[in-house]
């Protein structure tokens, strides 16, 4: 399999654009949110089909790379929520579906599709 670096060293790569205006668009319930409104993380582990939709829509268009659904899963965001005990279950969940997606794409093809963690400074 090609490598990022490799391909880097041969043409522009692509990645996705905003994680969070996708996932608004869906219109995430507060029950979706787990009672945590606007904590798209959240979302990663109640609503796995909206993120993995989100990814799987950039790689439909022809992205190489998709970040992963984590820009606020550090502990000062989530302490906003009171659950900043869960940045690692809502970390490892992000970066699962991101990978499951682009695996899945990768394999439809050949083409090599990759998977960047997304990491915040948060909202302060």
């Amino acid at each position: 399999m090609t490598t990022f670096r490799e391909l880097l060293g041969r043409r522009v790569l692509v990645s996705d654009g905003a994680m969070g205006t996708m996932l608004q668009a869906h219109d995430p319930s507060l029950d979706d949110f787990d009672g945590h409104d606007g904590c798209n993380e959240v979302l990663n582990v109640t609503r796995p089909d909206i993120v993995r939709g989100v990814h799987d829509a950039y790689f439909a268009v022809g992205v190489d790379c998709v970040e992963t659904n984590t820009f606020g899963a550090n502990l000062a965001a989530l302490a906003e929520y009171a659950i900043a005990d869960r940045v690692f279950e809502l970390s490892v969940a992000g970066a699962r579906l991101a990978r499951e997606s682009a695996d899945g794409w990768s394999r439809g093809d050949g083409r090599p599709r990759f998977v960047l963690g997304s990491m915040g400074p948060g909202t302060k």
